[in-house]
């Protein structure tokens, strides 16, 4: 049968890391040497006290029913760590879980948003940021970040007609996929900027606690007056390692959640308890882990960015998050064809920029998913590859 797709269906191509891992796994079936640093996947482990957690609450069967919302003790576990780690007080209709970062970014502007407004939308950005908006007929409206910056954005340059039709802005520091991380005085103005034209703001905050050279990774919600103009996800995924247990909540503004809860009700049945358990072990449990697993991030970047740096192809450090942004070297505008033609040479697998919306494109992405002591290996195979 000639089906007829809708065009929604029609716009999308597989994504990006499922292109790149066709390649990877037609090198290994070559049985030749492969260094995948494409996806953000943690390769630490995750802690005992989480998985312990996990394993008891999964030999109960009454946790294998529907859990059709938050358990209490995982809402009292996240307004606990809010408290701690960014003196953020939050009541419990200023809490609601996700099933994942990703998944709650894809639906939010269905709540605010009707076909025809405008969201803000960082450029370069993780791709969700711009497809979840334009799933719901939302009109993506892209605000650059430029590395002369620091990657910050100048709010000052936003078109006043813009902004005035904006609904929705979505902002992330530390940023996916440039690295970068935004003081608090930005965080200050985003306020006023928000409240001067009536936009909320959604803050993406997956890597406050991946912070190199003694940045401060911080909560949006911390800033006076952000509970009032925004929400912010934030994600056990990569500060736990729990990326498959897809872990994450949406807090702030108490009416967007509560009309953000009310939507989701009608897909979704709420997170599985045994996921609950371990999110409340790890926010709960020790930290000091997450303290180690920052150094050694810092570690890695260092191997990485400044081997290659000394070898010849300028990449300067990342500030924060799990990835490294560098431009392509001299030579290579095309990223897609770099990135094709490093791993034909090298087996060091990245991902082109360009899949992170047009100011991406001349530019590519490592992810520090492997030891410094392999980084330093694939910048001896890059050095000896002739690229540049």
């Amino acid at each position: 049968m000639d089906w007829r797709f809708s065009r929604r269906a029609l716009r999308f191509q597989p994504n990006i890391f499922n292109v790149l891992k066709d390649l990877k796994q037609d090198r290994l079936a070559r049985d030749e040497w492969v260094c995948d640093l494409s996806v953000g996947t943690p390769d630490f482990p995750v802690a005992e006290h989480i998985r312990a957690a996990a394993s008891r609450a999964a030999l109960d069967p009454e946790n294998y029913k529907y859990s059709l919302g938050d358990l209490p003790e995982l809402t009292q576990a996240v307004q606990r760590w809010y408290a701690r780690r960014y003196g953020v007080t939050l009541a419990e209709n200023e809490v609601m879980s996700v099933y994942g970062s990703q998944e709650g970014i894809a639906h939010i502007a269905m709540t605010l948003c009707d076909p025809g407004d405008v969201v803000l939308v960082p450029d370069p950005c993780y791709p969700i940021f711009a497809i979840g908006p334009s799933l719901c007929g939302a009109e993506i409206a892209y605000y650059p970040l430029d590395g002369q910056s620091g990657y910050l954005p100048d709010l000052d340059a936003i078109d006043e007609a813009v902004a005035r039709r904006a609904k929705m802005m979505i902002v992330s520091f530390p940023a996916n996929p440039v690295g970068a991380v935004a003081p608090r005085a930005f965080y200050e103005d985003l306020v006023a900027f928000a409240r001067k034209y009536g936009i909320c703001i959604v803050h993406d905050n997956a890597y406050s606690e991946i912070v190199f050279d003694g940045a401060e990774g911080m909560s949006f919600l911390s800033v006076p007056g952000a509970m009032e103009v925004g929400v912010e996800f934030n994600s056990l995924s990569k500060t736990y390692n729990l990326t498959g247990a897809r872990l994450s909540f949406l807090l702030g503004n108490r009416m967007i959640l509560e009309r953000f809860r009310a939507l989701r009700t009608q897909i979704d049945y709420g997170l599985f308890y045994v996921a609950q358990r371990a999110a409340i072990a790890a926010l709960d449990g020790p930290q000091e882990g997450v303290v180690r697993q920052r150094a050694e991030y810092q570690r890695r970047r260092d191997a990485l960015c400044r081997g290659l740096t000394a070898a010849g192809w300028d990449v300067p450090d990342a500030k924060g998050t799990m990835f490294v942004w560098a431009k392509t070297p001299r030579g290579w505008e095309d990223d897609e064809a770099f990135v094709s033609t490093l791993f034909q040479r090298t087996g060091v697998l990245c991902t082109p920029g360009s899949a992170f919306a047009s100011r991406g494109r001349g530019h590519v992405r490592f992810a520090l998913v492997q030891p410094a002591e392999v980084l330093a290996e694939c910048v001896a195979r890059i050095a000896r590859g002739g690229l540049f």
